[in-house]
């Protein structure tokens, strides 16, 4: 169940319209940055949740919150598209191109919505549901959250230096601020779960022993001259790893897997003439990956 309440979560204020800025929010409405993405991905998190109650319970309060900071946000546009022209006929006699693209506005805010939010971008590109993180496994989950806290409070910093409007701000600092705690709050479900030597490798659930084990702490490096010693010396390629299991070491790319050789096309898939006429070299080749 879901309940709702008339008063929004925190106050919106504009007090200097803009259709421009306004344009700019759907960035945090329905961008890969945005509310509805981290809305979404805490609540399908929860709704697949198996394991320790506690980590289900607070995805469904956070995500729930998310639903009040889209609330927010769509009010703070629609407010920012109030005093907006409908009309660009003055516009486009003054002139003709700042009347086509509307001074910045997003013309869907009139056309489509009546001066209302929409599920989109700054771009008008609708939300996409691939975003949304929920892969089973409450650790990767974590980290999958930090990141979109992180990137939601980095679009947020921006819109905030972008608008000198002082309801703005302070809306937006709220917000800033719910990030900061979002993201603590992830990091403590890693540190509740053991924290950094426990959780990794995620899954921890796969043994380690059927890893090739001269590779899984091996940084590779593809830098033609790294047996020279030119190689950038850092944290990853020397000492324990961050996990507690093993040792960071430095090998130099090599291929390792031989040539590949793929078999004749099919006739179904109608590839080329050419194609499908191999010489006798190509064909032994062949033969003896089949051991034929």
């Amino acid at each position: 169940m879901f309940y709702h309440d008339r008063e929004l979560q925190y106050k919106v204020r504009v007090d200097k319209p803009s259709p421009v800025f306004a344009r700019m929010l759907q960035q945090a409405i329905g961008g890969i940055e945005g509310e509805i993405r981290v809305c979404l991905q805490y609540l399908f998190q929860a709704w697949g949740a198996r394991g320790p109650v506690k980590y289900r319970d607070m995805l469904l309060e956070t995500g729930t919150e998310e639903i009040a900071h889209i609330e927010m946000l769509a009010t703070a546009v629609a407010l920012n598209l109030e005093g907006a022209p409908t009309s660009l006929k003055d516009e486009m006699a003054q002139d003709k191109v700042v009347g086509a693209i509307m001074g910045g506005m997003d013309p869907r805010h009139l056309l489509s919505s009546g001066m209302a939010a929409l599920a989109t971008d700054a771009n008008g590109v609708p939300f996409n549901g691939s975003w949304v993180v929920g892969s089973g496994n409450t650790a990767a989950d974590m980290y999958a959250n930090v990141m979109a806290e992180s990137t939601g409070r980095l679009l947020a910093t921006r819109l905030w230096e972008m608008t000198d409007d002082p309801g703005m701000k302070d809306m937006l600092s709220f917000l800033i601020a719910r990030d900061t705690m979002h993201q603590n709050q992830w990091l403590a479900v890693i540190e509740d779960l053991g924290g950094l030597q426990n959780v990794h490798p995620i899954p921890n659930s796969f043994p380690q022993s059927q890893e090739v084990q001269d590779f899984n702490y091996a940084f590779v490096s593809t830098y033609i001259n790294s047996g020279d010693g030119s190689t950038p010396a850092g944290r990853w390629a020397s000492g324990p790893s961050i996990d507690g299991k093993g040792e960071f070491h430095v090998k130099k790319a090599a291929p390792l897997g031989g040539e590949p050789k793929l078999a004749p096309p099919v006739p179904e898939g109608h590839a080329q003439t050419e194609q499908m006429t191999l010489t006798d070299t190509i064909m032994g080749n062949i033969k003896d990956t089949m051991n034929l």
